[in-house]
C-alpha cells in the first residue's frame, strides 16, 4: 500500500517560498509517497463602507489581495508539478479558498484523509505558525515540519526526543518508516527538564529499538538554563541527525492552544526537520 503524503501551501498574507516545493518533493521521493498538494488561498470578504470606498478604495485592495493569493497558489502548484515530474513522484493538486482565520483549520481537516503531512515552516510568519499548529493538533496525523530555508536533510541518522510519555511513544510509532531506513538512531533525553518516571527511560527505548534490529543509542543531555526545544535540536544536529522525532504536547482552549515547552519552542523557532506527532 503506497503512502499518501499531504502538503498544504499557504499563499497569503505570508506565502510559502518556492524552496518549500523542492523540499516537499524531496521528502515524497525519500519515502516513496504519492503527493497530494493543496494551495490554500485567501478569501477576504468585502467589508467596506462608503467612507472606506472614498478614502482607500477598499474593495479594489481586497480584490487585488485575493487575486495575488490565487496567483501565488497557481505558481506554487505549477512549480510543484514540474519538480514532481522531474523526480518521477506521482501527485495531484487542488486549490481552495478560505478566510484567513480558517486557513489552518482548512488544512487540518483535509489532512485527515492522508498518512503524513509535509509542511514548510517560514521563519517569522504568523500564518505559517498558525497552519502548523492547526495541522499538528487537528489532523490526527504525523507532520514533518521543515524550515523553508533548510538544506536538503539526510535521514540516515534520526534523533528521537524521548521522555517516556504517551505522545513520545506515538511519535516513535509514526516515525517507523524513517527509523527502519536509518543506519543510526539517537534517543535523546533531557534529564533535568522535568521529572521522569524512570532514570533509564532513554536506554530502555534504545534497547527496545535494538531488539528490532535498529542501531540505537541513548543520549542524555542537560538543558540547564536553556529552553528545551533549542537544546533538543542542537543536540540532534551536533550528532549529525537530519530528522528529529518528537511528541507534540498541547490541548485546545476556546480555539487557542496551550502548548508544552518543547512543542512551543519548535513551532516558534524551527532549525531542522522535525516529525511531530500528537
Amino acid at each position: 500500500m503506497q503512502l499518501q503524503a499531504f502538503a498544504p501551501l499557504v499563499t497569503y498574507p505570508e506565502a510559502n517560498t518556492d524552496r518549500v516545493t523542492e523540499l516537499v518533493v524531496y521528502f515524497a521521493t525519500r519515502i516513496g509517497a504519492k503527493l497530494h498538494a493543496m494551495a490554500i488561498n485567501a478569501d477576504i470578504p468585502d467589508v467596506s463602507n462608503a467612507l472606506s470606498k472614498l478614502l482607500l478604495d477598499t474593495p479594489e485592495l481586497i480584490r487585488q489581495a485575493n487575486v495575488e493569493s490565487r496567483q501565488r497558489g497557481e505558481h506554487l502548484l505549477a512549480l510543484l508539478r514540474s519538480k514532481a515530474a522531474e523526480a518521477k513522484v506521482e501527485m495531484d493538486t487542488a486549490a481552495v479558498a478560505a478566510p484567513i482565520a480558517l486557513l489552518g483549520d482548512t488544512a487540518a481537516i483535509r489532512a485527515r484523509y492522508f498518512d503524513l503531512n509535509l509542511l514548510g515552516w517560514e521563519a517569522g510568519s504568523e500564518v505559517s505558525r498558525m497552519v502548523a499548529e492547526a495541522v499538528v493538533f487537528g489532523s490526527g496525523k504525523p507532520t514533518i515540519l521543515f524550515p523553508a530555508t533548510a538544506d536538503v536533510p539526510a535521514f540516515d541518522h534520526v534523533a528521537i526526543a524521548w521522555d517516556g510519555s504517551r505522545v513520545a511513544a506515538r511519535a516513535v510509532t509514526d516515525a517507523r518508516l524513517f527509523l527502519e531506513r536509518a543506519y543510526r538512531v539517537s534517543v535523546i533525553t533531557a534529564v533535568d527538564e522535568k521529572p521522569l518516571k524512570d532514570a533509564d527511560v532513554g536506554e530502555r527505548l534504545a534497547e527496545g529499538l535494538r531488539t528490532r534490529g535498529l542501531n540505537a543509542e541513548a543520549v542524555s543531555v542537560m538543558a540547564g538554563d536553556r529552553p528545551i526545544a533549542p537544546t533538543l535540536q542542537e543536540e540532534a544536529k551536533e550528532k549529525g541527525c537530519g530528522l528529529l522525532v518528537m511528541g507534540g504536547y498541547g490541548h485546545s482552549r476556546l480555539r487557542d492552544f496551550v502548548l508544552g515547552g518543547a512543542t512551543e519552542g519548535i513551532l516558534a523557532d524551527l532549525s531542522m526537520s522535525v516529525l511531530v506527532s500528537h
